[in-house]
């Protein structure tokens, strides 16, 4: 018959051309599926219009109104940023997007001298080029999403000047560290030999390992101020506190997040017998700089104006802010960190491997292509972000359900130290404070959520606290 079924065509297609419809195809059906579910988490937004009976203590009615909008604009703005984002990809391909730009990068490094033997050379320019285009097409998104949407449900703390200076300062630094990395990995996996894999794994895992360690003292510190806790009772419950569970702590800083915006949270960092505790201002009721509004002025306005502020008040009590600190604490002494950097290097050096098995199948290659060159930078792109995807997609859907767990283990170590009702309220108010909507729909919840909803670990804590 003159309608060909979709195998036979299928059979008719070369590898070169199956490899790319295949990766056109499931990057479309992943990009469904987010959509689906994107879908399921929007009629959650908004149906739900009143706070729910078993939620009457923990989120007035105004919050929940206000949460209930924020993440519907938020979710309306990925649902567009994620289809031009799908499309844009999908242009590039079709269009051969990525061997222009590799061409165009070859004439680039050939004005300035550097012939087609130099393939790292012309790497780098390529490298440069794309993380351009992508910053710059990110660009009008991010803008949006911080002086629109951030800003009308008054997060957002940047002026304009502070956003460019800041995107400006991000891609500097990115380019300094990408650059000279890449350059290295490439020239490793050029003279490895047969095992260069194991070559390049190792030193992808130094240089992550490096960069944690430089990353809180050097590159973190360049976007945002970072001050020693002053000396305090917070300061000397924390000591105590990292000292009962053994937790070598060398400081606790404050990192002036406010700057940026009014969410909040808090971190550990370091290595061995080094760390550092890092809470942001505004999850410190006492530091917060958008709790100190009132200017000492006239005392009949001040004390009007001292009453709203008072309503707002954002950020933890001290006991709060401990509880917190006990649950992040709770993922080092659980191991949850150890386990964390022991998965993703076992997965990197499963993907190295497959990497060197793949590397050598010309028509990979020409799926992309790339017919007469086989350039290893573009191999890394093409392997690891296009044929690898269906493995990603269920890595980090396992990944996420893990990491679940551990928030769990993290909380149940919090209440172990005592911590149960104090968790309890800070976790009430941070969902408050960054307007979270605490109503999901279960697969959005499943497959999206790196923590448990907050009724659920409301629950586990309860259990706790009635015992």
């Amino acid at each position: 018959g003159a309608m060909a079924l979709p195998g036979e065509l299928w059979a008719e297609l070369a590898a070169e051309q199956r490899i790319f419809c295949s990766v056109l195809l499931f990057s479309w059906a992943v990009y469904l599926w987010e959509a689906f579910l994107a879908h399921r988490q929007r009629r959650v937004y908004r149906t739900t219009t009143h706070v729910p009976q078993e939620l009457g203590q923990i989120m007035d009615s105004e919050t929940f109104e206000k949460s209930r909008l924020y993440q519907l604009d938020k979710s309306t703005f990925s649902f567009w940023s994620g289809l031009y984002s799908e499309v844009e990809g999908t242009m590039i391909l079709l269009c051969g997007g990525i061997p222009f730009l590799w061409n165009l990068s070859g004439r680039i490094s050939g004005g300035a001298g550097f012939g087609p033997e130099y393939e790292i050379v012309q790497s780098l320019v390529f490298l440069l080029l794309a993380t351009l285009f992508s910053a710059v097409t990110g660009l009008p998104w991010s803008l949006y999403n911080t002086f629109v949407i951030e800003e009308k449900h008054g997060f957002n703390q940047q002026t304009l000047g502070f956003f460019f200076k800041d995107a400006i300062k991000k891609f500097v630094v990115t380019q300094c560290i990408l650059l000279p990395v890449t350059s290295l990995l490439l020239y490793i996996i050029k003279i490895g030999g047969d095992y260069f894999f194991i070559y390049a794994w190792l030193f992808t895992l130094v240089v992550s390992l490096v960069l944690v360690t430089i990353y809180a003292d050097y590159i973190a510190p360049l976007f945002d101020k970072f001050i020693p806790l002053p000396e305090g009772e917070l300061k000397q419950q924390i000591e105590t506190m990292a000292k009962s569970i053994d937790f070598p702590l060398t400081k606790v800083y404050v990192v002036e997040g406010s700057k940026r915006s009014s969410h909040s949270n808090a971190y550990f960092y370091g290595f061995f017998k080094n760390k550092r505790i890092v809470l942001f201002d505004t999850l410190l009721e006492d530091y917060s700089a958008l709790n100190k509004e009132p200017a000492e002025g006239e005392d009949g306005e001040n004390e009007d104006s001292k009453s709203k502020t008072k309503n707002k008040k954002q950020g933890c009590k001290n006991e709060e802010v401990l509880a917190v600190l006990g649950h992040e604490l709770g993922h080092w002494k659980l191991g949850h960190t150890v386990k964390n950097i022991i998965i993703s290097q076992m997965n990197s050096f499963l993907c190295f491997f497959l990497f060197a098995v793949l590397i050598g199948r010309k028509e990979l290659f020409a799926a992309f292509g790339f017919y007469d060159t086989q350039p290893t930078l573009i191999g890394l792109m093409i392997i690891f972000q296009f044929i690898f995807s269906p493995y990603n997609e269920v890595l980090s859907f396992c990944l996420t359900v893990l990491s679940r767990r551990f928030e769990f283990q993290a909380d149940a170590f919090a209440k172990e130290l005592g911590k149960a009702k104090d968790l309890y309220s800070a976790l009430i108010k941070l969902n408050k404070d960054n307007l979270g909507f605490p109503v999901s729909d279960w697969i959005f919840s499943m497959w999206h959520y790196s923590h448990p909803p907050l009724l659920e670990r409301l629950q586990a804590l309860k259990v706790a606290k009635q015992e």
